[in-house]
């Protein structure tokens, strides 16, 4: 339990970091914009496609991807249920699928390195590779069925997504380790300095884009909700886990992906697609200080398995 609240307090002391850098705008919100657009498409990609490409992958824990996919089904659908009770509106619906099966990639690979190195950042990559794709498909799609007065045409979920920088990166990155493909060093080298400073400007910029004030705003139904999405995900996705065979680390990388809170980029999207953006803002920023709480709960929950 140490070891995870040592690899978590720096992870929260960052994000916290990058909050005060942008409540007291010494850095200012149009420079945020850039370096969140940096890390998207740049930085973070960069780290995805090194960290895949040496990845072992002729042992790699596919149930993994596996447990973590059939969780966000899983939790689409509690979602999708809401519209079973009383004065629930169409576009909170869809934000409530959005926030219950999107997580935060930086804080999962912060954590996940930080207390198994090169191991648990391929496990999260990995991860990352099955999550980041199945999150887009279903929030799009849940925001869209259930939105009021979507902005301009309706997008193309499949579209969109081979479009998306961070899936080329895992199909490039997966067809590089497929084909046992060695990076040349000067490739290798530029992709490791770009990963490295993907981690540190992915969670300032997560802490920045945390609106806090909201939690002022937040009611029983938001903190209902984020407590669906912080126990519940990982709770389906650790049984899945289970049932599949995990073990050890990969099972822990399970529990730590699944336990992370929502995207903080949540909000944009539902604005976007006409989904209800209050209630998705208010979700990130309480999910956001519940998950302090949440995470260790979890990972201690996870540790007494007898799988574990």
């Amino acid at each position: 339990m140490s070891g995870f609240l040592y690899a978590l307090l720096p992870v929260i002391a960052i994000a916290a970091l990058g909050h005060v850098l942008s409540v007291r705008r010494w850095i200012p919100a149009e420079s945020w914009r850039a370096i969140e657009r940096l890390s998207y498409v740049v930085l973070f990609p960069a780290l995805i496609v090194r960290t895949l490409a040496n990845a072992p992958f002729e042992t790699a824990p596919w149930r993994l991807a596996g447990a973590l996919i059939l969780a966000q089904f899983v939790l689409a659908g509690v979602g999708l249920a809401a519209r079973l009770l009383p004065g629930m509106h169409r576009p909170a619906i869809g934000s409530i699928i959005q926030s219950n099966v999107r997580w935060n990639t930086m804080i999962g690979l912060s954590i996940g390195s930080l207390l198994f190195g090169q191991e648990g950042l391929a496990l999260v990559t990995i991860a990352a590779a099955a999550m980041i794709p199945t999150a887009n498909i279903l929030s799009v799609y849940g925001l869209i069925a259930h939105a009021d007065n979507p902005h301009g045409p309706a997008p193309n979920p499949l579209l969109a997504l081979f479009r998306n920088p961070i899936v080329i990166a895992c199909i490039v990155g997966l067809a590089l380790a497929a084909g046992n493909v060695t990076l040349p060093d000067l490739l290798e080298d530029c992709l490791r300095i770009l990963g490295e400073a993907a981690l540190a400007l992915g969670l300032l910029s997560a802490g920045a884009g945390v609106d806090l004030s909201a939690l002022r705003r937040a009611g029983p139904r938001t903190f209902t909700w984020s407590l669906v999405r912080l126990l519940g995900l990982p709770a389906v996705a650790i049984g899945f886990a289970v049932l599949l065979g995990l073990s050890g680390t990969p099972l822990i990388i399970v529990a730590i992906c699944a336990s992370t809170p929502t995207a903080t980029s949540s909000y944009i999207l539902a604005r976007e697609l006409g989904g209800d953006a209050p209630l998705a803002a208010n979700l990130i920023a309480v999910e956001t200080v519940l998950a302090v709480v949440t995470m260790p709960l979890v990972y201690l929950a996870v540790m007494h398995l007898p799988a574990a």
